[in-house]
């Protein structure tokens, strides 16, 4: 009886430290961003993710690698599509914690660079994210639905 009870005790602590344990795992030294191949344990605060349908995720260095994905799927993975997607984080400027990105506030045209230049700089509040424009000359603050390829593209080309 005591084996039964001493296996079903060990068995709910792993089962609830399982539970327990984040969806958003910081990345390893190998991989590499889903767009740009740079390794993205380089830009631990910084990085974005897709998880999808199917448990498997894609890791991007920076959340402008991450637009790029989202808003261009069959370039980079032909067989995913918005439909697989069932969650996007990135990391909130300021506490480097994961937020979820369809509910962020970016900052654009901002002087703050990010792993791939100029970035759209996510915040999980509008009111840090007023105060970094100010403090940073940024040019607008947009959500996630607002962001699309041509504004990502100018990015680029400042």
């Amino acid at each position: 009886m005591k084996v039964g009870f001493s296996f079903l005790v060990i068995f709910f602590l792993v089962a609830v430290s399982f539970a327990a344990a984040p969806t958003d795992s910081t990345p390893s030294q190998k991989e590499k961003c889903f767009v740009c191949g740079m390794f993205v344990a380089m830009f631990a605060d910084q990085n974005a993710r897709i998880q999808f349908k199917d448990s498997t995720h894609a890791i991007f260095c920076g959340t402008k690698c991450m637009c790029k994905y989202y808003l261009n799927m069959s370039k980079y993975n032909p067989s995913k599509s918005k439909n697989d997607v069932t969650g996007i984080s990135v990391k909130d400027f300021h506490s480097a914690a994961s937020i979820d990105a369809q509910k962020a506030f970016y900052v654009i045209g901002s002087d703050v660079y990010g792993p791939m230049g100029h970035e759209p700089i996510p915040f999980e509040k509008e009111t840090d994210a007023k105060k970094f424009l100010q403090e940073h000359k940024g040019k607008n603050i947009l959500r996630f639905k607002e962001i699309n390829l041509s504004l990502i593209k100018n990015l680029d080309n400042p």
